[in-house]
């Protein structure tokens, strides 16, 4: 079952706009490493998925995982060899819009060295630059 949400006030949505960095999520709060994005972009639901299983398979049940982000932005498609015009296409699948500096992906409970290979794998299903980044004590 993919990723998306249970109800929406509305099933399409406009592009929207991808200025700015990101507004929330900027450290990592729950775990003690984290992924974080550099660039501006879509991640969609499959690619959540794919680094969501990459990082427990390489974990092999240690660890503790959060993810930071969720797909809650519908993109449709119209099918192919269809005729301009006859409205929006129906929804084909949900992203989520990420800005630079939002924490995807939060690990805990594990080694710093093993949490580093995990997130560089997950990095790798990403088509955006991302950066290890590490828990920060406020005092």
């Amino acid at each position: 079952m993919p990723l998306m949400p249970k109800r929406t006030k509305h099933r399409k949505m406009q592009k929207g706009q991808f200025a700015g960095l990101s507004k929330g999520a900027n450290f990592v709060h729950f775990g003690e490493y984290g992924i974080q994005v550099l660039e501006r972009g879509w991640i969609t639901n499959q690619q959540i998925e794919a680094c969501r299983v990459a990082i427990n398979r390489f974990f092999q049940r240690r660890g503790k995982v959060w993810i930071r982000i969720f797909p809650d932005k519908p993109i449709t498609k119209k099918p192919a060899e269809v005729r301009m015009g006859k409205g929006k296409g129906g929804v084909d699948h949900w992203v989520a819009v990420v800005r630079p500096g939002r924490i995807l992906f939060e690990v805990a409970n594990v080694p710093r060295d093993m949490a580093q290979s995990a997130l560089r794998r997950a990095a790798a299903k990403l088509g955006l630059k991302t950066r290890f980044v590490e828990r920060v004590e406020q005092v």
